[in-house]
């Protein structure tokens, strides 16, 4: 058998396997930990300024218990933890950050698999991208979603209520007493959101990928059966290691193409665009924009969940979870795929059966017929832009407008609910420097609120453009990382009120209604907007970070660079 990685810190009598393993052994460790048996890395992104993690330290006792039970020796490591919740000016800038934290702990690290601990919305990625970039034997287990969420005799969904409930507030049709009570109303218990915002999405797209073991997307985070999938991943992550079994294996161009028609079919987050575009990018399998499009594009949304339909995660779970859903269009898959199980997509789901057809409807009474991302290009987004149909009004899903322009966030909170905006609901908003180098980090502010004198006339939605991201929980005719963004000079920067643009989410256009000789004079007076801070972290990502149809990963990221030995310490 080859030497196992962890071997060549722990193995033989030499001065630095002396080192390396006495310092182990003040953990209380025995001889024989180190006999080359496998060494497990849990990569664990608990932190109290992420409350969808709060339950890890003891999530993670039963991952250890799974690994020693197959016979190999965890060690746990803390990794930047992107918690969406609280942290400032947004989790996506810090993405790539741990990604870098994740890649190089594995790699300077004596392990020879690993098992990572995600949950809320940027950690799956960013632990999967510093994954694929090390490419050792590697498993994901999600943290849950919550339980749903109950408000005055019914069920609310973190986020698409609050949007909804803020913008009832605005419109004067909800008190900001019941408006405080639904504060606590809605987060009744640990895990992430459990409606299919990012969290829930990303949790759903490493099942499809075949990185997760099946059932992972949906059992609530207070369930047991998330504690006995926890050491199942423990066990597994063990056979993997004696198997070789790593993610260059199973991420391959099917993996994707399968996980983007899950997306469609669950109507999951356009946060999932750039997230696989770079976990492709890191593992070296080609996938694009358009393919998003293409695999996406006729799958047909099934499951009722919100925001693009009524239920919640802990229906999700009761009615069947991913794998029934993947057998529900098991025609549409490549069921031949790898996945971390040691088996094919097919063998995973062959037993899976839909036990509530109203949560995951049967595709005659699909939500949509056409759910998936749609891809628009025009001369307003020569590079791509995105939509979500199944969370967007059909009658605007062909429309053509007046540009109401804001330059900025703040530009925007500073005149949305002026009563003398001009503006009605036959308008498009339009909000620029939003996208990664503008914001920087490309914040979930797409899904801008409605002015307030239009939400007290009753209108709930209007197309929306801009170069940022939206939340996976939010709803509307929402057009989203448009392409190049307005901070590096795309045609976005160049959109001025009045302008008339066009959006035809069918023929898959975006079209902004000026001629190119005025927008070559626009461009000629126009100055790109000066950087929020000088120095550090943001700085680097300002200067490196990709557009969002490439993912969004900062240039020198891209790759997989493996997890060969490093030199010795002393």
């Amino acid at each position: 058998m080859t030497k196992r990685r962890s071997q060549h810190w722990f193995g033989g009598l030499g001065k630095d396997a002396f080192i390396h393993r006495s310092w182990m052994k003040n953990n209380g460790l025995p001889d024989d930990a180190f006999d080359g048996r496998p060494v497990i890395g849990i990569c664990n992104t608990f932190s109290e300024f992420t409350p969808c993690h709060v339950h890890f330290r003891g999530l993670i006792e039963h991952i250890k218990a799974g690994v020693l039970e197959a016979g190999g020796l965890p060690l746990e490591f803390p990794v930047f933890s992107c918690g969406e919740s609280n942290l400032r000016p947004t989790a996506m800038l810090f993405r790539n950050l741990a990604s870098m934290d994740v890649e190089e702990a594995i790699r300077g690290n004596p392990m020879d698999g690993v098992v990572l601990m995600a949950g809320c919305d940027k950690t799956t990625p960013s632990l999967v991208m510093g994954a694929a970039s090390c490419d050792l034997p590697s498993i994901v287990i999600s943290g849950g979603p919550m339980l749903n969420g109950r408000f005055q005799g019914r069920e609310i969904g973190s986020g698409t209520d609050v949007w909804k409930f803020s913008e009832d507030v605005r419109a004067g049709v909800m008190s900001a007493q019941d408006f405080a009570s639904a504060e606590s109303a809605m987060s009744r218990s640990p895990g992430h959101c459990m409606t299919m915002g990012t969290a829930s999405t990303m949790a759903s797209m490493v099942e499809a990928l075949g990185i997760a073991l099946p059932g992972n997307a949906a059992y609530p985070a207070v369930d047991a059966h998330r504690a006995r999938l926890a050491r199942m991943t423990g066990r597994r992550i063990v056979e993997m290691v004696n198997e070789d079994l790593r993610l260059s294996a199973i991420l391959k161009k099917e993996a994707f193409a399968n996980a983007i028609r899950v997306n469609g079919a669950i109507g999951g987050s356009t946060n999932a665009v750039v997230h696989l575009l770079a976990i492709a990018g890191r593992i070296g399998t080609e996938l694009t924009l358009d393919d998003w499009d293409r695999y996406g594009r006729d799958v047909p949304t099934i499951l009722d969940l919100m925001p693009s339909g009524r239920f919640l995660m802990e229906d999700f779970c009761y009615a069947g979870g991913v794998p029934a859903v993947m057998k529900e269009i098991a025609d549409l898959l490549d069921l031949d795929a790898l996945t971390v199980t040691g088996k094919s997509v097919g063998d995973n789901i062959a037993n899976a059966r839909n036990d509530n057809p109203e949560v995951i409807r049967p595709r005659g009474r699909a939500l949509t017929q056409q759910g998936g991302m749609a891809v628009l290009r025009g001369n307003l987004a020569p590079d791509g832009a995105i939509i979500k149909p199944s969370a967007a009004s059909p009658e605007l899903m062909r429309h053509r407008g007046r540009a109401v322009v804001f330059e900025d966030i703040e530009h925007y909170k500073l005149v949305i609910d002026d009563p003398a905006l001009d503006i009605d609901e036959t308008c498009v908003m339009v909000l620029k420097n939003s996208g990664p180098k503008g914001y920087p980090g490309m914040a979930e502010v797409g899904n801008m609120a409605l002015p307030q004198k239009l939400l007290k006339k009753g209108i709930r939605d209007m197309v929306r453009i801009s170069d940022a991201r939206m939340s996976g929980t939010a709803f509307g005719t929402v057009v989203l990382h448009t392409a190049p963004e307005a901070a590096v000079g795309g045609p976005l920067a160049l959109v001025k009120t009045g302008d008339m643009i066009e959006l035809d989410v069918e023929a898959r256009r975006l079209h902004l209604e000026v001629s190119d000789a005025e927008l070559a004079q626009r461009r000629s007076g126009w100055t790109p907007p000066v950087a929020a801070m000088k120095g550090g972290y943001q700085s680097l990502y300002v200067e490196r970070v990709l557009q969002a149809d490439r993912g969004a990963d900062l240039d020198f990221l891209v790759g997989c660079r493996g997890h060969a030995i490093p030199r010795e310490s002393h």
